[in-house]
């Protein structure tokens, strides 16, 4: 029975670090998936002023909220 319980918690374990994870990947995946909408739409063509500009902006506020929250959960783990 002790057995059942050690890998009960070792799946709990493990599926929270999943779900961590899913959820530091989430604003990147956002940001992405905004670029993907926009060009998918046809709100941004080849003449639009800046695009590239705009496009890293777009990742890296993306790439930096992931990093923050990432932060956050390893921080919270340290205590």
């Amino acid at each position: 029975m002790v057995v059942f319980f050690g890998m009960l918690n070792s799946l709990k374990r493990q599926m929270r670090y999943a779900l961590k994870v899913a959820i530091a990947f989430t604003p990147w995946l956002i940001s992405i998936y905004v670029l993907y909408w926009l060009n998918y739409g046809g709100i941004w063509t080849s003449e639009t002023l800046h695009r590239g500009k705009i496009s890293v902006a777009i990742l890296v506020v993306g790439m930096g909220s992931s990093f923050l929250v990432q932060s956050r959960f390893t921080k919270h783990k340290q205590k």
